[in-house]
This record gives C-alpha cells, structure tokens and sequence, in this order.
C-alpha cells in the first residue's frame, strides 16, 4: 500500500498480556507449564468445575508487583478482581477472573528514543494501568476423519497474567515497536516473565484509530489481534493506519471492531464485532491489601534498571551510550559483562567482543547466556591469551564459539585444536623465506614499488601457518625481508 496521506494523524495504544513464570498458576497449585501434555497440570480449580474456590497466589501477586514497579507504576492499596462475562469455547465457565474496577497498578511510563533523533532526545509514553488476570484455555483446531474438529487444552487456563494498558500516546508504528522493546527488556529484568511473543508469554493487541491532525479528537478505533512478533505489530499497525485512511478517503466510515493480522499477505482481515461482556465484582477472590512493609519488601528485589545501568556504564568504564545500551539490553550481558570487567580487563575490550563476537554467537546459537557453560571468568581468561599473544584474534574467536557449547577452560580449547600462536622468529623467518621464495613475481613486485604485494604475501603466509602464526610479528618480518630485497637490488 502506499504511504498514508499527511492529512490524517495515527492515535495508538496497546494491551499487552504479559504470563508471569511462577511455578504454579493464579489461583490453584497446578504446575504452570502450558507447554506440557494437553490436560496434564489440571484440577477442579483451572477446570472451572462448580463449587470450587479459588486460592489466590501470593508469589503471582509479588511478581506483578514487580513487573509494575519496574515500568513506573504507582501500587494500588487496594486492588480486587472482577467476573469479566463473556463465553468462548476456551472459557467454558462463562467470566474470566480479571482486574477491571479496581487495578493492581496505575500511571506507569516508559521514555523511547524519538525517531531519528540526533540529540538523544526521548518521548515518553504513558501506561495507563496494569492489572492481574488469569489466562484461559488454548483450543487446538485439528481434522480427525477428514472433518474439522476442536479440542480444548487447559493447561494454560489459569495461568497467571498481567496486561499492560497503554495510553493512546502513539503516532506510528515506530513508537509502539520501541515501546514493546523497552517494556520487554524491564520486565525481562524483574525475573518475573520471558517476555516472548514467538512462545507466546507475550502478547500485544493494537487500537488503532486515525484523526485530523492536532484536532485532539478520539474517533472510532479498530482492535488488530494475532500479531506474534513486534516485526508484525509494526506491520500490522502501519498497514491498519493506511486502510483507514483510504476507507475515509472514500467516504466509508470507520467501523468499531475486531482485525486479525495476516502475515504471509501482509493484511488485516475484520474477525469478529467488538464485544465487552460486563464486569461484575467476584466474591471468591478477597481483596489485594498491598500495606506499606510489604511493598517495600518486594521493592528490594527491584534490580537496576536498564536506563540506569546504561548511564552507570559510561560513567564508570568509559562505554560509548550506544555501547551501553546495547550491553544494558539484557540483565544477564550487563552483570556477565560487570563480573568480566572485574577480572582486571579493559571494559572498552570486553564491551566489544561482547558485542562484537558473543552476543552475534548466541544468536546464530539460538542461545542465551544461561544456556551456555561460559562463565565470565573463562571469557576473561580467553581474552587474557589473546592480550598476552598466546592466541590471535581468529582463534579467540574460534576458541570463543566453542566455549558456548563446550565445558572447558579456554587454554584447554586452545590446545585441543592446536590453535596456539606461533611467535617465535625463526620459525615466522623460515615461513617468510618459503612463501618468497615461492612467490618470485610477486617479490620483484615489491622492488617495483608495489607495496600492495605485503598484503597479498601476507594472506599466503597467514595461510600457510593454519592461522597460528602472530599476525603482528609475521607482517613486520615479511616487511625487513622484502626490504632487504630491494636494498640487495640496489
């Protein structure tokens, strides 16, 4: 589609459903593991039977506190859950337990960085509250005897959640991508979530309505659904802003309802009308009574947070803001980049070879940090053979792959793969002579005033050597022999 016309102005704002990682779920003792065999982690409680209590988790109720500390929010002394009416295949008891009246936590903010901003400058973006939920099941649509059928998986009924609510403060795709970022990054940090859209502990819907520039009117919204990835948030809300736009554009009001996002076809396609069951408070579930000791109690697990800790690293190693930022994205890069720093290497070096080499090797890994056997003090030895010259900077980073899949010391690596460097002088000398020797041309080359034949040698000679020879070293060698050469012509 083409761009959408400058006479509209987007207004944006996101629900987010983030699942807490306790052990078990919100309301009963069953394990929280939807991923486990349909139906396993199951009782009368998450099975919505009649007649059943539910039993409110307390550790739930701490991480979310967590979660909302951590993006800004302001605790509610009291908070209490609602029966959220509606009935779907996936919610056979006909209300969802949720927080609609009265919200765990409310006026939260997260700063993005304004796009294409030169000077640093930030925008920041309003939560308007976040509130405790359980989730409900997942159906499974299969064919079984060539005719569709339906399953129910209850596994995942009654996990715990907690939904994000956005002010409308977005203007385009760019600031609801950076948000979702963000926000993923600081509730990464509480511990209380994986915030994974692609496993599914993360979720984001999109209201996405159009208006007249500056006109400060809130016109018709549209709600965009089944987005798994911020990629498709993007999108999903970039394509949505133009369809408006065109719709108006030909005198087509904008109707109020709900979109999936296709992104195979890169569309949305209209779901379902907009429906909103009423909310009535539930009497099972007693009142949050959040009291002051308790809050500050769940406040000392609040780590540093990633704004801050970017700030701390330029200002005690010397870090670049973009090298900051980039080693802050992640709690365990930043303190597995604190704890290598402090092993009485230069922070300019770890920070690059983190960035540089470690973090672009758990990707194509498909690794995190906790997944690997490498320990900053291994990372900190590896760099250590290569400042003191017993490894050059290819096999460090050889070394440095095979240590996110191997538990073994670096020197150890280094051995095994024979990949020591070689920096003795008469054996560089000798290697030097046979690559001359066996490069005529090229030498007399050099005598011609061809000083791009250094590096052509150079690669012949680096090969030679398997690549354990002292780049360094090898260079300067190569260099006086040649230039003797000439002399000796002349």
């Amino acid at each position: 589609m083409n761009s959408v016309s400058t006479t509209y102005e987007a207004v944006i704002g996101l629900e987010i459903h983030v699942q807490l990682n306790t052990a078990t779920k919100l309301f009963c003792d069953c394990p929280n593991q939807p991923g486990d065999a349909p139906n396993r982690n199951t009782c009368p409680i998450c099975l919505w039977l009649p007649g059943v209590f539910p039993r409110l988790s307390r550790v739930a109720v701490e991480k979310a506190v967590l979660a909302c500390l951590s993006v800004n929010c302001t605790i509610a002394e009291e908070s209490a859950f609602d029966q959220k009416v509606y009935y779907y295949p996936d919610l056979p008891k006909g209300y969802q337990l949720s927080q609609h009246h009265k919200p765990l936590a409310v006026n939260g903010w997260i700063d993005i960085p304004e796009e294409n901003a030169k000077n640093g400058a930030l925008r920041r973006l309003r939560i308007h509250h976040i509130h405790l939920e359980e989730d409900v099941a997942r159906l499974v649509h299969e064919t079984e005897g060539g005719k569709p059928v339906s399953l129910v998986d209850f596994n995942r009924a009654g996990a715990p959640l907690i939904e994000v609510v956005t002010e409308p403060d977005m203007r385009n795709p760019y600031e609801a991508m950076e948000f979702l970022k963000i926000l993923r990054t600081h509730l990464r940090y509480t511990g209380s979530t994986e915030c994974s859209m692609e496993k599914g502990t993360m979720r984001a819907d999109a209201n996405i309505s159009i208006r007249k520039p500056g006109s400060g009117e809130m016109n018709t919204k549209v709600e965009v659904k089944n987005m798994n990835s911020i990629r498709h948030v993007g999108d999903a809300i970039g394509y949505e802003i133009q369809r408006q736009a065109e719709s108006l554009n030909r005198g087509e009001p904008i109707v109020l309802h709900t979109r999936l996002w296709d992104p195979d076809k890169q569309v949305t396609t209209a779901m379902r009308e907009k429906f909103a069951g009423p909310c009535v408070p539930d009497p099972s579930v007693p009142a949050i009574q959040m009291d002051q000791q308790w809050l500050e109690a769940i406040q000392q697990n609040l780590p540093e947070m990633p704004p801050h800790k970017a700030s701390r690293f330029v200002e005690t190693f010397g870090l670049t803001a973009a090298d900051a930022q980039l080693i802050s994205q992640e709690r365990d890069t930043a303190e597995f980049f604190e704890a290598a720093v402090s092993q009485n290497l230069p922070p300019a070096k770890v920070s690059n070879w983190i960035i540089s080499h470690l973090l672009p090797g758990l990707r194509d890994h498909q690794l995190s940090l906790s997944d690997t056997p490498l320990t900053p003090a291994r990372f900190s030895g590896l760099l250590s053979l290569l400042a003191t010259e017993k490894i050059n900077a290819a096999a460090a980073r050889e070394i440095l792959l095979q240590m996110l899949t191997k538990d073994a010391e670096p020197e150890i690596l280094m051995k095994t793969a024979g990949l020591e460097q070689v920096s003795d002088d008469d054996a560089l000398g000798d290697l030097v002579d046979k690559i001359i020797a066996d490069h005529p041309s090229d030498a007399a080359d050099f005598k011609n005033g061809n000083p791009k034949v250094v590096g052509f040698l150079m690669g012949l000679a680096m090969k030679a050597s398997k690549g354990k020879a002292n780049p360094k070293r090898m260079k300067e060698i190569l260099t006086e022999k040649l230039n003797a050469l000439q002399q000796t012509s002349e």
